[in-house]
């Protein structure tokens, strides 16, 4: 039984498809992973290197506590990877950092606008602060 759903492995292998990438161009190996996961990390070879041998592209994931799990995170990663090479500017990651840059830009704005408010409000109380004037110039 894999541990992702069959939904999400059939849209992977549709997305694999539209790029080019064959399971049969990808090398598939396993390692030991490092970090979180205590003895189950230690006894099973859950770390996934795959390597792509058209393009010389290498993924390596260990994210998850499951091989399985690792294998489809693996081949995500990898088609993110030569999605962004092929299609560089249109890639959906382009489009998201585009969209981060917008948002930074408004938030920017936004936060010039108040500086220039507070600014305002602070010269107000220092004019109302300054000694007041008699019509007739008496001090």
């Amino acid at each position: 039984m894999s541990p992702v759903s069959s939904a999400k492995t059939l849209a992977l292998a549709e997305r694999m498809e539209k790029l080019g990438l064959r399971e049969e161009d990808l090398d598939e190996t396993f390692i030991r992973s490092s970090g979180k996961g205590g003895q189950n990390v230690n006894k099973v070879s859950t770390c996934v290197v795959l390597v792509h041998r058209p393009s010389g592209m290498t993924v390596k994931c260990q994210l998850e506590r499951t091989q399985g799990m690792n294998r489809y995170r693996a081949r995500v990663m990898l088609a993110d990877k030569i999605e962004r090479q092929v299609l560089g500017e249109k890639s959906a990651e382009a489009g998201r950092v585009a969209k981060i840059q917008r948002q930074k830009r408004r938030r920017s704005r936004r936060a010039k606008e108040k500086l220039l408010q507070d600014k305002h409000a602070r010269s107000q109380t220092k004019v109302m602060r300054a000694p007041v004037r008699s019509a007739s110039g008496d001090d």
